[in-house]
């Protein structure tokens, strides 16, 4: 992507503004911009008229549009991360993704930001790199969980796994809501790792070769 036509370049900040309760308000506003009109309408203007403030502020904290996509992504994936409970940190898998239906219908737009930029990334392969960026501080947060949570941990197959079955379910509440749905699916989830963790506890293999030791006894 290229820097806003409409910001001349003595206009660009030369350093970062540190976080604080304003520039977290563009990022809402930014979120809230892109949730309800797409990312091509994400503007300074837009996220100056969407917060309530002059155009040369959005600007100055953020410089390029590149910038405010990539801030407004990261903030995104904390807040998500932070109220969906999917790294609670407890190890209990009662605790995990405890938060995700109560986090979509608090506020969808973070949500649907990152969704219109995971599609948006078909038609800009650009935007790549941040939705890397996105899914693997998910899948990382996954696996670590796994790992608190199942005695032989997991792999990076198996929080893919886990993972896409969350992002599916927040997908489908988000646009034909059912917070009760993705409740009780969460819950079936639960319930498979709780499997997997009982059947590590007791040595056993749940595995195709298993289901083959079975059957031959059972004919024998």
């Amino acid at each position: 992507m290229t820097e806003s036509a409409d910001v001349p370049e003595s206009r660009r900040p030369r350093r970062r503004v540190h976080y604080g309760e304003g520039r977290e308000a563009l990022l809402n506003a930014a979120v809230r911009v892109v949730g309800r009109g797409g990312l091509r309408r994400l503007t300074y203007r837009a996220v100056a008229q969407e917060a309530g403030v002059t155009h040369g502020l959005v600007v100055h904290h953020f410089g390029t549009r590149d910038t405010l996509i990539e801030e407004t992504l990261a903030h995104t994936i904390r807040t998500s991360l932070d109220t969906s409970a999917l790294e609670p940190g407890t190890g209990k898998v009662d605790d995990f993704s405890s938060g995700v239906s109560e986090m979509v219908t608090a506020d969808p737009d973070k949500q649907a930001f990152q969704y219109e930029l995971l599609l948006e990334s078909r038609r800009r392969p650009e935007l790549l790199p941040q939705i890397r960026a996105l899914y693997d501080e998910y899948f990382d947060a996954t696996r670590r969980e796994l790992n608190r949570m199942l005695p032989a941990g997991a792999d990076r197959a198996l929080a893919r796994l886990v993972f896409a079955a969350l992002d599916g379910l927040v997908l489908h509440q988000l646009v034909l809501g059912e917070p009760e749905v993705t409740d009780a699916a969460i819950e079936e989830l639960r319930s498979l790792l709780r499997l997997l963790d009982a059947d590590a506890r007791t040595g056993h293999d749940v595995g195709p070769d298993a289901e083959g030791i079975v059957g031959r006894d059972a004919d024998a």
